[in-house]
């Protein structure tokens, strides 16, 4: 996907549909990870990561990356400009609906990554109502369905192959979004309590796995001599008698 053919992608949260309620219900989902989240430096990638609250989070130094003036770094998401293993937590929300290669972009936040460390990210469920959006022609073209909506599963797969562990999966808002949500709607209701994976918004706490000092090294098979045994006299017949002739 050239530059050109990218979606349209938001800045703010007003621009998701039911935007203040996502936001809302993420932070809420996210307040009892961020006292075990600690060290020196956290990075936001984009715009809605940077204006998310993180309250009781254990790293002082914060810093957002994103193509706005109030960004601290400007910068490109696939071509971080920040050292390896230098960041000790990575937040991201909504990015990879918007990226022409996801995982590449997982593969740039893995490199400034330290081990140990934590990567958070939210995004759209496309097993959920909010796929009604995706099939409805005035919507298809509209934020956020203009995106690419990534399965969850398939979103841990590729954090398995960096070698992430995923620590927290939750779903949230099981709702269409196509209209305003309100907090009493007895079907959103019913469907988490019956399908409760069928959330709109999918939450991942995902932690780095440290790698071990000194590579395992692999069991060689030694090839088994093909040796025979010589056959014992008493596999030949009968015992000798005094009487045989030599």
């Amino acid at each position: 996907m050239s530059q050109s053919e990218l979606p349209l992608k938001p800045y703010h949260w007003s621009e998701l549909p039911n935007g203040p309620v996502i936001r809302q219900s993420v932070e809420q989902a996210l307040s009892p990870w961020w006292p075990r989240i600690f060290g020196y430096f956290m990075l936001n990638l984009g715009p809605l990561s940077h204006k998310m609250a993180k309250t009781g989070v254990g790293i002082s130094r914060q810093y957002s990356l994103f193509d706005e003036a109030q960004a601290n770094i400007e910068g490109d998401y696939c071509q971080l400009p920040i050292q390896n293993t230098s960041i000790d937590a990575v937040v991201m929300n909504f990015l990879l609906e918007f990226e022409a290669d996801p995982y590449r972009l997982l593969r740039e936040v893995d490199r400034v990554l330290i081990s140990g460390g934590h990567l958070v990210i939210t995004g759209f469920n496309p097993l959920s109502p909010m796929f009604m959006g995706k099939i409805l022609p005035s919507h298809q073209q509209d934020i956020p369905w203009c995106g690419r909506f990534f399965m969850p599963s398939r979103v841990k797969d590729w954090l398995g192959l960096l070698g992430y562990q995923v620590v927290a999966d939750e779903r949230l808002l099981h709702h269409h979004l196509l209209k305003e949500m309100k907090t009493d709607n007895i079907w959103s209701h019913a469907l988490k309590s019956w399908l409760p994976s069928t959330g709109s918004v999918y939450v991942l706490v995902a932690k780095k796995l440290e790698s071990p000092l000194t590579p395992i090294q692999l069991k060689r098979k030694v090839k088994r001599p093909s040796w025979s045994t010589a056959p014992s006299a008493s596999r030949a017949g009968h015992a000798p008698k005094s009487s045989d002739k030599y």
